[in-house]
């Protein structure tokens, strides 16, 4: 039973403790006109009245407030048994609200320090996340570049090449992919093996780097940067025509040709020979939009002013 109202008693005070202290405060000025009317309707010999006082509103007004806040200057006293308990009445409710008032403010201190505390220790883990994502940002931005790179090679044809930067197109179309069985002639690739063969693997490497970043940084920090890592992971686990690409060696002059000849977007059936290039199309146009943004976020990230 002692348990029980231990238990009641404290859930009473802490609702009490969660209403503001304008509420408290609005109650104990409210009361002081109430208990002001109640006064004016007792029977002025229920009061000492000193000598040319008045007993208008006004003056009971004036008797309240000093008997609220427990001023009792004295010059207004309650002589019997119904003003002196109204008097009395009005003393207790202004020593309790006034009581709740303060606890109100203590609460609602100590509610300010915790969230103070709370957002003080939530920047320092943004600031430590952000320190660690800045020590991967080079590789991660590398492999971006790099799958960047071999997607304009793949929808880039070789007469189209040029010297200079492997900017990707976002607006290439599928007959500009007839040269993803060539080398793709980038710099940093000695290779003779086809540019989408390297596309693949790039793609996958990316995935890798990105799939794990989770693992190493708390991403959820930062909303565009998760969602888009979910994305490209997503996309690429499944592009089911990953081995089919490069199983094609014998078909690749009639593939090329049959590229050569589509307008506009590929629509072609699961079991047809060009099926895996425009599959391959799409997620070209999907993840390399997805890692062209996850290069714009983290070269922002790392150029902005900590703060």
């Amino acid at each position: 039973m002692l348990h029980t109202l231990s238990n009641r008693i404290r859930h009473f005070f802490h609702i009490v403790s969660n209403i503001r202290p304008v509420v408290w405060i609005g109650l104990y000025v409210a009361l002081t006109p109430v208990f002001a009317l109640i006064y004016m309707w007792l029977p002025d010999s229920q009061f000492r009245i000193p000598d040319g006082a008045g007993t208008d509103f006004g003056s009971w007004l004036y008797y309240s407030i000093v008997t609220i806040t427990t001023l009792g200057f004295g010059d207004y006293t309650p002589a019997h048994g119904w003003a002196q308990l109204v008097t009395a009445v009005e003393v207790m409710c202004g020593l309790i609200l006034l009581g709740f008032f303060l606890n109100a403010v203590g609460s609602m201190k100590s509610e300010i320090d915790v969230e103070s505390e709370i957002e003080k220790q939530r920047a320092v883990h943004f600031a430590a996340e952000r320190e660690k994502l800045l020590k991967l940002t080079p590789s991660v931005l590398h492999n971006l570049n790099v799958f960047l790179a071999y997607c304009y090679a793949v929808t880039t044809p070789v007469a189209k090449r040029g010297d200079g930067e492997a900017r990707y197109n976002p607006d290439f179309r599928f007959s500009d992919m007839t040269d993803l069985f060539k080398s793709s002639g980038l710099p940093f690739d000695r290779s003779r093996k086809p540019a989408v063969e390297w596309l693949m693997k790039s793609a996958a490497q990316t995935s890798l780097v990105l799939d794990s970043l989770h693992l190493r940084v708390d991403i959820t920090l930062w909303d565009d940067i998760v969602d888009d890592c979910f994305a490209f992971v997503a996309n690429y686990q499944m592009f089911s025509s990953a081995d089919t690409l490069s199983e094609t060696p014998d078909a690749e002059a009639r593939i090329t040709k049959e590229i050569a000849a589509v307008n506009g977007s590929p629509e072609f059936k699961p079991d047809s020979e060009m099926y895996p290039i425009g599959e391959l199309y799409y997620f070209i146009k999907d993840n390399a939009a997805i890692a062209a943004k996850l290069e714009t976020a983290l070269t922002k990230i790392a150029t902005l002013p900590q703060g």
